[in-house]
């Protein structure tokens, strides 16, 4: 099975964009796809030389953004490779990985730019401690590239806007292929082939949640736009995407917000839990009664809650546990689901950085590369 044509996405091209945060996320099924298609065989040329040195721990590195990816990859290469895998931000890289190091080991770092001085000079040291390292980066040609021993370029194309949007997707969609193929080696073969099919349908489910919810999330922004506490819950791979959201929150909107794992924030954190709160919680349906009673417990203390649900059979009937739902559709495996559920929470602090007044392309105090 071949990825979707690209044809499939000529409606998403069509619309004119008042900013560029919204373009780009608008963009995303078609980037999704052109990872897919063109950094398939490449991926797995990778892959096969990774397996060959068979490395006794992998770390991934990254900053902001792309440290979300990273944790991601962990989950991913953790589950389906059964790599020894440890996240460490780009910035605190050095402090954390011992000097000398027993065991070989490889260093995926991932960064949009490939030029920020944090993930750089992560690399270097790693070079230096003569760490293997692959790149995951959105620019071809930049330092990291000719800093690696690998390098996978997820094709996004060029990101104006400061906050990160198809960068991420893109990335998660290239740590998912390198996880397949990693997998393969390891002789997961059958469960793997099930996978690879199911990953070629993500720039369809995301062009399917932009094109069907989108007019949704905008009036559940305009609603809520003047929310400035919120808590961004969620578990397993999707620990990644309440991080993600909070960050977006606070780069796009002015926003004081954390993300927590959900039942981690059971743990003191619920004590700011008031009618002041917006609580997110990403809810993959398998776990959908332990988000209920999360919801049920928040809006007793008189909290709103927005719930980001798979739309499935009988689904509507969960309405009544959340104020509101963003729906994403069915089809992908939940290790996949990060990059689905991203998406109407970016566009949710794209409405919402809008109704407030603020220009999410160029955020105040922010830069798109940190060196």
């Amino acid at each position: 099975m071949n990825p979707p044509s690209q044809e499939a996405f000529k409606l998403v091209f069509t619309e004119y964009f008042d900013h560029y945060m919204l373009k780009e996320v608008m963009e995303e099924p078609e980037a999704i796809r052109r990872t897919i298609e063109e950094e398939r065989e490449n991926i797995k040329s990778i892959a096969g030389e990774v397996a060959s040195k068979t490395y006794d721990i992998v770390y991934v590195t990254g900053s902001g953004t792309s440290y979300h990816a990273g944790l991601v990859a962990q989950y991913v290469l953790s589950s389906l490779a059964n790599l020894t895998t440890s996240t460490i931000p780009a910035s605190e890289f050095q402090r954390w990985v011992p000097l000398n190091i027993p065991r070989r080991s490889l260093v995926v770092a991932i960064s949009q730019s490939g030029e920020s001085s944090d993930i750089i000079e992560a690399v270097r040291y790693a070079a230096k401690r003569k760490m293997n390292v692959l790149a995951i980066t959105n620019t071809p040609g930049s330092t990291l590239t000719s800093l690696a021993d690998y390098v996978i370029v997820p094709r996004s194309g060029k990101e104006f806007a400061v906050p990160a949007t198809k960068t991420y997707v893109t990335q998660l969609a290239a740590v998912f292929m390198l996880a397949i193929e990693l997998a393969t080696w390891r002789g997961n073969e059958p469960e793997v082939s099930v996978l690879r099919e199911k990953l070629l349908s993500a720039p369809l489910l995301v062009e399917e949640t932009l094109k069907s919810y989108r007019e949704n999330i905008r009036e559940v922004a305009a609603k809520y736009r003047d929310r400035n506490l919120v808590f961004a819950l969620g578990s397993g791979p999707n620990y990644a995407t309440a991080l993600e959201t909070a960050l977006k929150l606070k780069e796009t909107c002015m926003i004081f917000a954390e993300g927590f794992a959900a039942r981690e924030f059971l743990h003191g954190p619920m004590r700011l839990v008031d009618e002041r709160t917006l609580m997110i919680l990403i809810s993959p349906l398998d776990e959908i009664n332990d988000y209920i009673e999360l919801s049920r417990s928040f809006r007793s203390f008189g909290a709103k809650v927005i719930s980001v649900l798979e739309k499935a059979e009988g689904s509507g009937q969960l309405l009544k546990s959340f104020d509101e739902v963003f729906f994403v559709p069915q089809g992908l495996p939940k290790i996949f689901s990060p990059i689905i559920f991203i998406v109407p929470l970016q566009l949710f602090t794209y409405y919402v950085a809008v109704f407030k007044g603020l220009n999410p392309d160029k955020p105040e105090k922010l830069v798109k590369v940190v060196r």
